[in-house]
């Protein structure tokens, strides 16, 4: 997919590896300039010194510090001139405490949403005060579609995630006077590095499970960063200038009723 984002500044969360990743890639590969953010290390660097073009940095950022935002996102405006392009990807869920609610612990619920929800709020409030001043703006939330269909022993992720949703159309409602775009992409189960270990290699921890859920999924297969990166695009675009307050799902189809194909 091409689109023209020359002269356009994108800041990215999460995006030393998988999909944040990608979107990064994507961004860059179309003209933007990205600034590349997560945690620090080694990773990070090495994905934005990797980024197609040479057309990007890396910047190091914790979602969860509100301060360590503000100073990102300010030197970001400060050194390129604006932010017009903000992805709000980073994000955590656990594999050892997948229990009821009533095993959970609070301390992995406080975890999860801190990054999961709180980060997107840091971000966006952060994100938001440059693009008011130059009235315009894109913001893109990366969700999943365990927040618009319940599952099963994720009820941190869950309600981190249906929270992202929700804040997304409310943001698009504030924002909208302001020229500022936001919308929601959310992802079905994506094959990442991560996911690779939990659920697609042969030695993954929850194989079975991972079968069980992908026969409900009427493309038969996971998803992959790239196409994730593409609906991501798509909502950067300039043609894209009439879209907010939308959640678009990339799932294979299953969101739309795959789970019931057998009924």
């Amino acid at each position: 997919m091409n689109v023209t984002l020359d002269n356009k500044v994108a800041l990215v969360t999460g995006a030393a590896r998988g999909i944040g990743r990608a979107i990064a890639n994507a961004l860059a590969a179309n003209g933007a300039r990205v600034v590349f953010t997560d945690i620090a290390g080694p990773e990070l660097d090495e994905a934005a010194a990797a980024c197609p073009g040479g057309n990007a940095k890396a910047a190091a950022m914790n979602v969860t510090d509100p301060g360590q935002v503000e100073a990102v996102v300010s030197g970001v405006v400060r050194e390129l001139g604006s932010l017009d392009i903000l992805v709000n990807n980073a994000g955590i869920n656990t594999s050892a405490h997948r229990v009821n609610i009533d095993e959970f612990p609070l301390a992995e619920w406080e975890k999860i949403l801190a990054v999961d929800l709180t980060g997107v709020f840091n971000v966006t409030r952060a994100g938001a005060a440059p693009m008011i001043r130059q009235n315009a703006g894109r913001i893109i939330n990366i969700a999943s579609v365990m927040g618009l269909v319940g599952a099963r022993l994720q009820c941190a992720f869950t309600a981190a995630k249906a929270g992202v949703i929700n804040m997304t159309r409310s943001t698009a409602l504030e924002l909208a006077p302001h020229g500022i775009l936001v919308n929601c992409v959310a992802p079905g189960s994506t094959l990442t590095d991560a996911t690779k270990g939990l659920f697609y290699s042969e030695d993954a921890l929850m194989k079975e499970r991972a079968e069980r859920m992908l026969s409900h999924v009427p493309l038969g297969r996971p998803g992959t960063p790239e196409e994730i990166a593409h609906a991501v695009l798509f909502l950067a675009a300039p043609e894209s200038s009439y879209i907010t307050g939308q959640i678009l799902s990339v799932d294979g189809g299953w969101t739309a009723g795959g789970f019931f194909r057998d009924f």
